[in-house]
């Protein structure tokens, strides 16, 4: 998965070129295994402090973050950045600040940089063009505040003529295209039995609050966040000029509160078991009956001879409520989520309206964020033109020097998981077979692509921010439907270089590590080892882990999913996640409201595994002497703050309650205490029973 989640309260749209590129990927060539391991020096080891600068701090670490009056075995979060913490002031147009977001922040303000300095130029070649065209488009607030809601009048005025489920189905198949919603969504995915072919795969969705649990908690906290939602719904209707609107949101809300409670909780949508039903299209109208899905499949322009349906019982109760609820409440809510879904490209009374529910009352900010860089962040997605700037930014901010370092670190974490894997204890020779050869296939991608996005026919206009956008929609949901029977494209990047993440796919085996994250605090090539160990280390250790988590693991060397265990090691496996499970369901951030230990596992999985690749490979590049001594802190103190630091971060509670219910991440200041799990940690910082954070030996949970 993703080394972070940045949960969209906006309507979910996924793109119908290839989905699953933004999940989670891996495979590659590995050393071979009659070969001693090595792990190559990215630095020399016992040099008294880095050769160069670092950005933060002498070595790489800011050390003027920590709050050294509270014990780290008592609270790491707080001891690794509390000073910073107690201190930072959060912007106003943020909802949660730390490691990602300063990044985020830094790439945005370079991003801009090279648009302003394709603006201030007039011999544009075609991509540059486009560049320039869209963004002025968006900056454009005079003529998008003229036009008012006019731009999506022509979607209004079909939903307003829907008379019957067929008329419904056909708008439900052009949701992504519209940016509507849909019931019943379907994005082109990857064959999880067959990598080299593409797959349609539907699930069910379409709610307009983060998860289900929003509807059908009792609580205040949710029955406040309802009656908000409520009165937004209204007052968005109000710009379609309907009438009654208090009464038609409420019987929206209703419709959603039934889609809600026919779907899938989110740890019952994670497991891969149950989310792989294949199907052949002739099959399709008999296994799930009374929906078109002829018609459907029509408006996406896809073949489709077979697909995945990934929550069957859902899709069929959202077939149900299709055909049960009234057209009207159905021609209602198409109404409102066509609004809701553009918000973002029309007037900005509409977007404030938008913002202050989504933005304030659901996620607890406090202003919207100023319009360049909603221009910036809507540019540089994959699904628009974040490759074309993506390759001016890996020229400008992307040393190859970098690369190669990363490289390296990526091949030291692979040596290190190999040895690791050989050693465990709990799993037997047979599996440590095929876990080795799946380890030996990762494919790591580093920087940027090595085939770039192509934008041939797309047209963009300086004076059309909808239009814009609908010819992006059309110009991918194009270019897959004619790739759709094509071998899949395993150059393709799920990430754009500019943005701050990283990811693993597990049907091509592959960990992506994006230009941008490769800066400090994760990496740096003038720290000290300890730091990038603990720091990016750690990363490819997590993005490596994923293809060992409770899913990952249900693919093989090749992203075939099949299971590669005997039954006594998947056993031991589980026996160990479920001791996680249990650790991560302790911690309540909000009054009432807990870590959920079993959709966050996978996560979880990585990070715990993560750390222990990193230290592996970082006490391997020691060569057997000991770290020096730096301001004070080991060379294993440095690490686990170096790890630590990368997750300091500051949220609103609101946010914190959106991560805790629609996300698959753990809030960062329960990542950060990952390493209570590393018998090093205990050792680093004389932690001790009595200490807060204490787990007796065989509590630890110990995995990879």
């Amino acid at each position: 998965m993703r080394l972070i989640n940045k949960v969209d309260t906006r309507i979910m749209k996924p793109s119908l070129l290839a989905v699953a590129l933004t999940a989670a990927f891996i495979s590659g060539c590995g050393t071979s295994e009659t070969q001693a391991p090595t792990v190559k020096q990215t630095a020399e080891a016992t040099a008294p402090a880095p050769a160069g600068k670092a950005e933060l701090g002498r070595f790489g670490i800011d050390l003027t973050a920590r709050n050294e009056a509270v014990k780290p075995g008592d609270d790491f979060f707080m001891y690794a950045s509390g000073t910073w913490y107690d201190n930072f002031v959060m912007p106003a147009d943020k909802t949660r600040y730390g490691a990602f977001s300063a990044l985020g922040e830094r790439s945005e303000e370079r991003v801009k940089e090279i648009i302003e300095d394709i603006t201030s130029r007039s011999d544009l070649n075609a991509e540059e063009q486009l560049i320039a065209d869209f963004y002025a488009a968006y900056m454009d607030t005079a003529t998008i505040n003229e036009q008012g809601i006019k731009p999506i009048q022509p979607m209004l005025d079909e939903i307003a003529k829907v008379a019957s489920t067929d008329d419904l189905t056909k708008l439900f198949g052009q949701a992504w295209i519209n940016g509507g919603a849909s019931p019943i969504y379907g994005g082109m995915w990857f064959n999880r039995l067959d990598p080299n072919e593409y797959q349609m795969s539907i699930g069910a969705g379409g709610i307009g609050l983060p998860d289900r649990s929003y509807y059908l908690e009792e609580s205040e906290r949710f029955a406040k966040i309802r009656e908000g939602y409520t009165a937004h719904i209204a007052t968005m209707l109000g710009f379609a000029g309907l009438d009654n609107t208090e009464e038609r949101a409420k019987a929206i809300v209703a419709l959603e509160t039934k889609m809600a409670e026919g779907q899938w909780p989110r740890e019952k949508r994670r497991n891969r078991d149950l989310t792989l039903n294949q199907i052949a299209r002739k099959d399709l109208a008999a296994e799930y009956p009374d929906f078109n899905w002829d018609l459907y499949f029509e408006q996406t322009g896809y073949k489709v001879p077979e697909l995945n349906m990934s929550q069957p019982e859902p899709i069929k109760a959202m077939i149900a409520l299709v055909n049960s609820e009234s057209v009207d409440t159905w021609k209602d809510y198409l109404t409102f989520h066509a609004i809701r879904g553009n918000a973002e490209f029309l007037s900005e009374d509409i977007y404030n309206a938008s913002f202050e529910f989504y933005g304030k009352q659901l996620s607890g900010q406090a202003e919207p964020r100023p319009r360049w860089k909603r221009a910036v962040e809507e540019m540089s997605g994959t699904q628009s033109l974040g490759f074309a700037i993506g390759k001016v930014y890996v020229a400008r901010y992307f040393p190859e020097s970098s690369k190669k370092q990363m490289a390296e670190l990526v091949e030291n974490l692979r040596t290190a998981l190999g040895e690791r894997i050989d050693n465990l204890d709990w799993m037997g020779e047979e599996t440590k077979v095929n876990a080795k050869a799946k380890l030996a296939a990762f494919n790591p991608k580093i920087g940027y692509p090595d085939v770039w996005q192509e934008f041939d026919g797309l047209k963009i206009s300086k004076d059309d921010l909808l239009g814009n956008i609908h010819n992006l929609r059309q110009f991918f949901r194009d270019d897959s439907v004619a790739k759709e029977l094509e071998k899949t494209d395993r150059n393709r990047w799920g990430m754009t270089p500019q943005t701050v993440n990283a990811y693993y796919n597990s049907s091509f085996n592959e960990i992506v590590f994006p230009a941008a994250i490769l800066q400090p605090p994760f990496f740096d090539p003038n720290a000290d080892p300890a730091v990038n160990y603990g720091g990016i280390g750690a990363v490819i250790g997590h993005e490596m882990g994923h293809g060992f988590d409770d899913q990952g693991s249900k693919s093989d060397a090749e992203g075939i999913q099949r299971n590669w265990w005997t039954d006594e090691d998947r056993a031991a496996f589980e026996k160990r996640t479920a001791m996680l499970v249990e650790q991560y369901n302790q911690y309540e951030p909000i009054p009432g409201n807990n870590v959920n230990g079993k959709n966050s596992l996978g996560e979880n999985i990585g990070d715990v595994g993560g750390i222990a690749m990193a230290y592996h490979a970082y006490r391997l590049s020691l060569n057997g002497k000991e770290a020096p001594v730096i301001d004070g802190l080991t060379g294993d103190q440095r690490f686990f703050l170096a790890w630590a630091q990368v997750w300091k971060e500051k949220r609103t509670e609101q946010s914190m309650l959106n991560q805790l219910r629609a996300g698959v991440h753990s809030p960062g200041r329960f990542r950060a205490l990952a390493p209570r799990n590393h018998d090093a940690w205990y050792k680093a910082f004389d932690v001790k029973p009595g200490d807060k954070l204490y787990l007796p030996e065989d509590q630890r949970v110990r995995i990879w």
